[in-house]
């Protein structure tokens, strides 16, 4: 879900701007370095993201809003680190993200 969240928000640059323009740029910062990452709360990714685009995934896992913000909030950061190795991000990052969710369907329906 984590991955569909990034696809739905511009990809990882998509992502890393949206939570700089809502003032969490030290945090988007940290994921993106080589560093320690800055753990963000399920509030402050509602906030950035809109509970709208959390609402779709809780109800896609028929979890709650808080339970699910509270879940991405975790692994966004990760993700974006995994995502970013050498504190860039990659050109290609779009289609990374892309054969990512292609990996994980497969795997699903597999």
């Amino acid at each position: 879900m984590a991955l569909q969240l990034l696809q739905q928000n511009g990809g990882i640059e998509g992502i890393l701007d949206k939570f700089r323009q809502g003032g969490y740029a030290d945090q988007a910062a940290s994921w993106q370095s080589t560093g320690q990452n800055i753990p963000v709360t399920g509030s402050v990714l509602q906030e950035v993201l809109g509970s709208g685009a959390i609402g779709q995934i809780a109800q896609q896992l028929g979890m709650s809003h808080g339970e699910t913000a509270g879940g991405l909030a975790q692994v966004l950061p990760q993700l974006i680190d995994q995502f970013t190795p050498n504190g860039e991000v990659p050109d290609n990052h779009d289609d990374m993200v892309e054969q990512a969710l292609a990996m994980l369907t497969r795997k699903q329906t597999g």
